[in-house]
């Protein structure tokens, strides 16, 4: 398994949009992670060119993130919520495809890579099948036993355990409004349950920017962990300025489907107060009909009208290159479990 000649184990997390680029994964790969890139958002075309370069900047391997794709939502569900931002914001067109779902599975056969990650859902087992007999892992992010259980059912190699406090997109395999009512679960918890499940690796992810952070997640028998929000400020990562900015402030986060139409955690601002209450069930169509608004948010550096993805701890993340952070969050975790081992434990 990879993970099992890691001289670190961290995980990149794939960050679509904008954070994932070549030189983040080749950073954090050189300084003995794994480094995922997200396809997420990319054509198979444009998929093929950051493997390439991915590949001449590190002869170690690496893996990619693929979006699973759910079902088009019937625009009867989302018309009222876009005439509802259209009243203050420019909406484009609402549309629904498939991330070209088909083409980078085919693109992943062709040029295989040691890890294909995926995210909101499980490929089937016959396609799990194809990627295995390129010699690729699968690895699939998980938000409860159930997610689990039907990736391990289906030739999971891997399972990422997604906890509540992660940034960015929830991982479920379908999401739901009336699903809201019921609390996500926490790292621990999760990772508690899914590792109780199988002998099969587990990787963490959710909250965790620390050595600290990354020992808890170890003792509680995760394999390695898979951080993104504290890679977000690294020179080498693709974060908008604007983005960037925000990260370093005392800003909570919270849920919201405002944005994409799937839930997500970000930094808490005015559009997402306003409409979270709102927003339906509608991804990747209230995606596409947001990113003229967020565009210019971008542009003018408001913070208010763009997504700004981060998890729970985003306070914690630095300025420093990628590999110096692997490197101290490394030295930090090694420090973090000899401080624990050495507290005795009372007899009862």
């Amino acid at each position: 398994m990879i993970i099992d000649g890691l001289n670190v184990p961290i995980v990149l997390a794939p960050m679509a949009g904008g954070p994932s680029t070549p030189e983040l994964t080749v950073a954090v790969t050189d300084a003995g992670g794994f480094g995922l890139l997200a396809a997420g958002y990319l054509s198979a075309a444009d998929t093929a060119a950051r493997i390439t370069t991915t590949r001449l900047a590190t002869a170690a391997p690496f893996g990619v993130n693929l979006f699973v794709p759910g079902p088009a939502t019937p625009p009867a569900v989302f018309a009222d919520y876009l005439a509802e931002l259209a009243r203050d914001h420019k909406v484009g067109a609402a549309k629904y495809d498939t991330d070209d779902w088909d083409a980078k599975l085919d693109l992943l056969v062709a040029e295989p890579v040691a890890v294909v990650s995926f995210t909101f859902g499980c490929p089937s087992a016959a396609e799990i099948d194809r990627l295995h007999a390129v010699g690729s892992e699968i690895w699939v992010t998980v938000t409860s036993p159930g997610e689990a259980h039907i990736a391990l059912e289906r030739g999971a190699d891997v399972l990422i355990a997604q906890g509540a406090e992660a940034g960015g997109h929830r991982a479920t395999f379908v999401d739901r409004v009336e699903d809201d009512a019921t609390d996500p679960l926490g790292l621990l918890a999760l990772l508690q349950l899914v590792t109780a499940m199988t002998d099969r690796p587990v990787v963490a992810t959710g909250g965790i920017s620390t050595g600290a952070g990354i020992a808890a997640a170890l003792a509680a028998g995760a394999a390695a962990v898979q951080l993104g929000t504290v890679f977000l400020r690294c020179p080498e990562a693709g974060t908008n300025a604007t983005h960037r900015a925000a990260l370093g402030a005392a800003t909570p986060t919270m849920l919201t489907r405002a944005f994409t139409g799937r839930r997500a955690r970000g930094l808490r601002n005015q559009f997402m107060i306003e409409h979270s209450a709102t927003a339906p069930a509608a991804y990747p169509e209230i995606h596409y009909a947001t990113a003229p608004l967020r565009a210019e948010a971008r542009t003018t550096g408001n913070h208010d009208d763009v997504n700004m993805w981060a998890g729970q701890t985003h306070t914690l993340t630095t300025e420093l290159p990628a590999g110096e952070l692997v490197g101290k969050l490394a030295a930090d975790t090694k420090a973090a479990l000899k401080a624990a081992l050495s507290r005795r434990i009372q007899d009862c």
